[in-house]
C-alpha cells in the first residue's frame, strides 16, 4: 500500500466505515436493549448515513474541509451522546489536517490523537468506565506507536482495528459509569458496550475498505 492516502483513498476509508455500520446496526441495537434503550445501532446508522451523504455531495476534494463538515453534520444528529462525541472526533481530527492534500503515517496518528483531545473536551470518561472511549483509546495508542514504527497506515489500521476490538471485548467484564446505563448498575457487568463495539466496527470498516 502506498504510504499516504489521497483525497479519494481517504473518502474511501470513511465509507469503509459507514458500510460495516450499516451491516451491523441491528447488532448495535441488539447490545444496547441489554443494559439501555435499545437505540444504539439506529442512531449509529443515521451517524454514518450522514457521514455518507457528506461524501457524496463534496466536490472541492480537500480533506480537512471534508472531515470538518462531516463533524459538523454529526454534530446535529440527534440520539444522546452519539452526534456530539463523533462529532467533536471528526471536528477535532479536522485541526490536525490543516494545509494537508494527503494523509501519511504521522497525520494519521496526529489527526486521531486531536480527535480524541476534542471528545475529551465533551465527556470525562476514562478507560475502564464502560464506554467508546474503552475502544478509542487503544486504538489512537496502536496507530501512535505504528507511526513511530514507520509502519505502513495498512498496518497502522490493522493495529488500530484489533486493539479497538480487545478494548471494546473487555468492556464485558467493567461496570457502565457514563450514559444511560450506567443507572443500571452492577447489572451491566456481562455486557459488553455497545459504543465500544461501534467504535471497534468503525476501525474494522477502515480497514476492510483499504
Amino acid at each position: 500500500m502506498s504510504t499516504a492516502l489521497d483525497y479519494d483513498q481517504y473518502a474511501k476509508m470513511l465509507l469503509g466505515a459507514v458500510e460495516i455500520i450499516r451491516a451491523n446496526h441491528a447488532m448495535l441495537s441488539s447490545l444496547d436493549a441489554e443494559t439501555g434503550d435499545g437505540d444504539h445501532g439506529v442512531t449509529m446508522l443515521r451517524a454514518m448515513n450522514k457521514v455518507g451523504e457528506v461524501i457524496s455531495s463534496y466536490e472541492t476534494k480537500d480533506i480537512k474541509s471534508l472531515t470538518y463538515d462531516i463533524g459538523w453534520a454529526l454534530l446535529g444528529i440527534d440520539g444522546g451522546s452519539t452526534g456530539p462525541l463523533f462529532g467533536s472526533l471528526f471536528m477535532g481530527m479536522s485541526e490536525a489536517l490543516e494545509g494537508k492534500t494527503n494523509i501519511d503515517a504521522e497525520t494519521m496518528a496526529k489527526m486521531f490523537e486531536s480527535g480524541l483531545v476534542a471528545i475529551q473536551v465533551q465527556t470525562k470518561a476514562q478507560v475502564g468506565d464502560k464506554t467508546m472511549i474503552d475502544a478509542l483509546v487503544p486504538a489512537i495508542n496502536a496507530l501512535r506507536t505504528s507511526a513511530d514504527k514507520h509502519q505502513d497506515l495498512l498496518e497502522m489500521l490493522q493495529a488500530a482495528a484489533k486493539a479497538s476490538e480487545e478494548g471494546a471485548l473487555a468492556t464485558k467484564s467493567m461496570q457502565a459509569r457514563y450514559g444511560r446505563a450506567k443507572h443500571q448498575g452492577e447489572r451491566t457487568i456481562g455486557h459488553i458496550d455497545p459504543g465500544a463495539t461501534s467504535t471497534s466496527l468503525l476501525f474494522r470498516g477502515m480497514v476492510n475498505s483499504l
